[in-house]
Parts: structure tokens; C-alpha cells; sequence
């Protein structure tokens, strides 16, 4: 199995945003921000190459699916689909992926399913895989509340559901998954976030998605201000690095700009950290 950290568009998001209630003189000693009080923040997808050939991403990232303006008002920096150039850079096509494993569908994590803007109608740029959604989420992506409706795209749930590759998960991965992945469940950033587990001879790798957008959020009481319930994202958050420091996991980051992937740690007072961690090491 390999395991490829694959990064899409990066984008610029406020900083008080992403850290919720923390004060700016707090985060800003973990990520500097901009004249605009904006923080760098990758998209970052993974890669998973079995031993059969089985390719299955991660996440899709924001892509480049917006307009000009609207790419401006989320921070979105390149104008290319950096999702597909990077995967070409490991001689991987779009036709190569077999399934997309989504935690959730908003758009910073599910946008890079969708075509560039400036190449006419959207369209799937996965022609052949399967896209995996819990039941949850996808209900959400249809009514959203009016505090994220934003964060949804209708065109997006509307082509995922033609497509007749859409797989809904209620509890377990689709049979098809089963021994590659098993999922962890969080409410608290939004409703049926799907965090996915990899099973590896070392150890579980899990993408944490937005329960843990990066290493600073690892600190239990950190929030984003974009999440549904903070408090219940910090319950669940405990709970599962309790359970991940047991069985020596490692978290795979999907928005930390410098650090893909941090193997967990936990100090003599009970506090949480990560080491960064070279997923090459482990295959």
C-alpha cells in the first residue's frame, strides 16, 4: 500500500475565523497571518495506492469550480485544478481513481470534483470512480441550515446523484472498502463528518478533515468558528485522541499548511501533540 500526500488549491482564510474564540495573540504564535489577517491553509487530499492497483483519494479539496470573484472572496490563490496536476505528477489520471472517500461536502473539501470554472458547464472530473458520502451529510448538502447553507453546492449534490456512482454510508464502509478503512463519527462541525481510518501494518493513519483541521487545532479546546456545535467538537475531539494515542494512530491533516501528517502525542499533563511524520516511513 501506498500512502501519497496529495496537495489541491491552497487557500487564504481569516485567522479568527479558523481558530474561533482563541485570541489572535495565541494562533498567530502557531500561523502567521497576512496584512488582511488571513492564514495560509492547504486542501490537502490522499492518495491511497493498494497492492492490486485500487486507487482511492481523499478528499477532493476546493478545486477551482468558482468564478474569479468568488475565488477572491475564499482565498482560493491559484487559478489552475491543482488536484489533477498533482496527482499527474505521480502518473495518476483522473480515470485511474476508482472511489473518493468524502468526509463532508463542503466545498473547500468537495470542490475539486468539479471542472475548472473557465472550461465551460461543471462536470465530474472523476469519470469512473465512486463517491463515498454519509447518509448524514448528504442530507445536509440538501437542506442546509441558513448558517452553511454557503458552505454547500447545489450543482455539485445535483451531478453527484446523476452520476449513478454516488454511495451513501450509514455506519460501515461499502462492502467494497471492507478491511482497507474503517470511519470515525463527529456532528459538531457538521452533520455526519466521516473521518476515515486506513488500516496499516504500523499502525491506523486517520484523516481527521475538519474535527482537526491541523497540528495547532490538536490542542483539545481549540474551535473554528465555522463549526455547527464547538463544544460537542470538543468532546469528540477528546474522545477520539484518547482513543488514537492508545493504538499509536497517526492524523493525516488536511489544512495544515506545512505538516501533512503528525504523529500523536500526549505530555505528562495530559496535553496533545503531534510530530511531524513522513508517510513514506510507513510503507
Amino acid at each position: 500500500m501506498k500512502l501519497i500526500p496529495i496537495e489541491g488549491n491552497s487557500q487564504k482564510l481569516d485567522g479568527g475565523a479558523m481558530f474561533g474564540n482563541a485570541p489572535k495573540a495565541m494562533w498567530e504564535k502557531w500561523i502567521p497571518a497576512d496584512s488582511l489577517n488571513r492564514i495560509s491553509l492547504s486542501c490537502r487530499c490522499l492518495l491511497v495506492v493498494t497492492d492490486t492497483g485500487r486507487h482511492m483519494l481523499f478528499e477532493a479539496g476546493v478545486g477551482v469550480f468558482f468564478d474569479k470573484k468568488m475565488r477572491d472572496r475564499f482565498g482560493v490563490v491559484e487559478d489552475n485544478h491543482c488536484l489533477i496536476d498533482n496527482l499527474a505528477k505521480h502518473s495518476v489520471s483522473v480515470e485511474d481513481i476508482d472511489d473518493v472517500i468524502l468526509s463532508h461536502l463542503h466545498f473547500d473539501h468537495a470542490g475539486g470534483l468539479l471542472s475548472r470554472y473557465e472550461d465551460g458547464p461543471l462536470h465530474l472530473v472523476f469519470p469512473k470512480a465512486r463517491f463515498h458520502v454519509s447518509r448524514k451529510n448528504w442530507e445536509r448538502a440538501l437542506s442546509p441550515h441558513p448558517r452553511d447553507r454557503a458552505s454547500f453546492v447545489p450543482v455539485l449534490n445535483q451531478l453527484l446523484e446523476e452520476s449513478g456512482r454516488l454511495i451513501v454510508v450509514d455506519n460501515a464502509p461499502h462492502e467494497s472498502l471492507d478491511g482497507l478503512l474503517n470511519f470515525h463519527w463527529s456532528d459538531g462541525h457538521t452533520p455526519g463528518l466521516m473521518l476515515s481510518e486506513i488500516k496499516t501494518p504500523h499502525g491506523p493513519i486517520v484523516f481527521t478533515s475538519d474535527l482537526i483541521p491541523g497540528a495547532a487545532w490538536v490542542h483539545v479546546p481549540i474551535s473554528m468558528g465555522y463549526d455547527r456545535f464547538p463544544e460537542l467538537v470538543i468532546d469528540e475531539k477528546r474522545s477520539l485522541l484518547n482513543e488514537l494515542y492508545q493504538r499509536n494512530a497517526c492524523l493525516f491533516f488536511t489544512h495544515d499548511f506545512n505538516t501533512p501528517c503528525g504523529k500523536l502525542q500526549r505530555d505528562e499533563n495530559g496535553k496533545f501533540s503531534t510530530v511531524a511524520f513522513e508517510l513514506a516511513d510507513i510503507q
